[in-house]
């Protein structure tokens, strides 16, 4: 069974997004960018890494769309984009209506063989 992809998702950026989320260090920087604009020194400050490795992080989520970054002085402050986890989430509920439907047509396969003398 082929399932329509959103053509808001990109398969490139549907491989890019689930990439980025696959690691948690990252999906708690999603978070956190989420409920309010964080530096990238303050996010630091948070993990136990290096500078470097949480701009690394930033970099990737970046790059997949999930996060945004300006400059502010000599910080740069990063910001979720809800929109892309919005755009993953419809993508996700597309693959669990499939499986919802598979699902029915069990249940309606073991009630007729229920059924039957």
């Amino acid at each position: 069974m082929v399932i329509e992809m959103s053509t808001e998702l990109a398969d490139d950026e549907v491989d890019r997004i689930f990439r980025a989320l696959a690691d948690a260090t990252r999906r708690d920087i999603v978070l956190r960018t989420l409920r309010d604009e964080v530096s990238i020194s303050a996010l630091a400050q948070a993990y136990d890494m290096s500078f470097p490795a949480v701009h690394k992080h930033v970099a990737v989520l970046e790059r997949a769309g999930l996060v945004t970054k300006r400059p502010s002085g000599r910080e740069r402050i990063v910001r979720g984009n809800p929109d892309a986890i919005r755009r993953a989430q419809q993508l996700l509920d597309r693959f669990e209506l499939v499986w919802r439907g598979r699902i029915d047509r069990l249940d309606a396969l073991f009630a007729a063989e229920d059924a039957t003398p």
